[in-house]
């Protein structure tokens, strides 16, 4: 009897296969590249390759004035508006020593905290929709509608608010506005068990997130990993609390840091959904403390050409995502010297290359969609 050595396109059994999940594919939120090397279904080695979205907001920083940055400011994680225009303001008001009025400051705290229940619904509704449970996604833009509605009529603006100013707020707020916001949050609480009960307590769910995609403090310390996904594994850090700017000094009885231990893909959705909760009710306390300020105005009076003095300053406020930063340089002109921006997707991103070796390429999904990322923040 004679043995017959059939070969299998060229010694495949002992070659690993380079595959690339993107730049474009349903589940990466944009134009991101996976270089993922695979062992079978196993993975070996994950490299996110990024910069397809690059558009050079920090160089363009430098060609415009202190009125017109907050245009580009706005625009790298379009999920997260408001709070990008927030840091770049901060930082200039910062830069002139400038006193912002009461009832800007707890305006904008208001804001920031609608702006991250959009930001959050949002993802609530897509991470189930990439695990093949579609309908999580109607309910959340549903609950977004009815925030979106309020934001547009105070702003203009449905994801690109340009209603913060250096030295305060664009405009003061229409009248009644307060009590349709008021009544928009409570409608939106009301039905945020839908996530709890359809989501959470889903068995398939559950399945395909607990113990996958194990993200420990130390790789979350190592590679600047900030936001939900941090606190998610066990890192009790927020700026809201630990260095409090806007009116967040004044909120900590209402402002709960959410963290859990587990670091994988459902304790990072837990943790979002119940920081979903928290900002709801921070925004009912805003509500309750701006309806009682004296009238009087949300802006300052502005020189006509702006000029900050030379020197240097960084603000970084807690985005939606993580912490985000703006280190500002000025040599006393009109536009920034150097405006360096620190994006909380950008780092989160590269924690992939720690998280994804060793698993299965179905719960690459998983794990990927769990870091809750917008490609322009990361690419900015």
């Amino acid at each position: 009897m004679t043995e017959t050595t059939v070969g299998i396109g060229g010694a495949a059994e002992s070659t690993d296969m380079v595959l690339n999940i993107g730049p474009q594919h349903p589940s990466t939120h944009g134009v991101l590249r996976l270089r993922i090397v695979l062992d079978g279904e196993r993975i070996q080695h994950a490299e996110p390759v990024i910069g397809y979205m690059h558009r050079g907001a920090e160089k363009l920083f430098e060609a415009r004035d202190y009125r017109q940055i907050v245009m580009l400011a706005n625009r790298h994680d379009w999920l997260s508006a408001f709070s990008n225009e927030l840091g770049v303001v901060m930082a200039v008001e910062r830069m002139l020593g400038m006193e912002v009025p009461e009832r800007a400051v707890w305006t904008r705290t208001l804001l920031a905290e609608l702006n991250r229940v959009l930001n959050h619904l949002m993802f609530l509704g897509s991470y189930p929709l990439e695990l093949g449970g579609i309908t999580p996604v109607f309910h959340a833009f549903r609950e977004r509608e009815e925030l979106q509605a309020v934001m547009e009529e105070v702003s203009g603006g449905r994801m690109h608010y340009m209603f913060n100013r250096v030295g305060g707020l664009k405009e003061d707020l229409p009248a009644g506005w307060l009590g349709r916001v008021r009544d928009a949050v409570a409608s939106v609480r009301s039905r945020m068990g839908v996530y709890d009960d359809l989501v959470l307590g889903n068995e398939i769910f559950r399945g395909r997130t607990r113990g996958v995609g194990v993200l420990s403090a130390e790789a979350v310390h190592a590679y600047g990993v900030s936001g939900p996904i941090a606190r998610a594994s066990g890192v009790d850090f927020d700026l809201r609390r630990d260095e409090p700017y806007l009116a967040y000094g004044e909120l900590q009885d209402t402002l709960k840091v959410v963290t859990r231990t587990e670091g994988d893909c459902l304790a990072r959705f837990e943790c979002l959904l119940e920081q979903t909760h928290n900002a709801l009710d921070l925004a009912d306390a805003c509500l309750d403390r701006t309806a009682a300020l004296a009238p009087g105005p949300i802006n300052q009076r502005l020189p006509k050409v702006l000029k900050a003095p030379e020197g240097h300053t960084y603000a970084w406020t807690e985005n939606p995502l993580g912490i985000n930063g703006y280190y500002l340089v000025s040599k006393g002109e009109k536009t920034p010297y150097r405006l360096k921006l620190r994006s909380a997707s950008y780092n989160n991103i590269q924690a992939l290359t720690e998280l994804l070796p060793g698993t299965l390429v179905a719960d690459m999904v998983a794990i990927l969609g769990s870091l809750f990322f917008v490609v322009g923040d990361i690419d900015k």
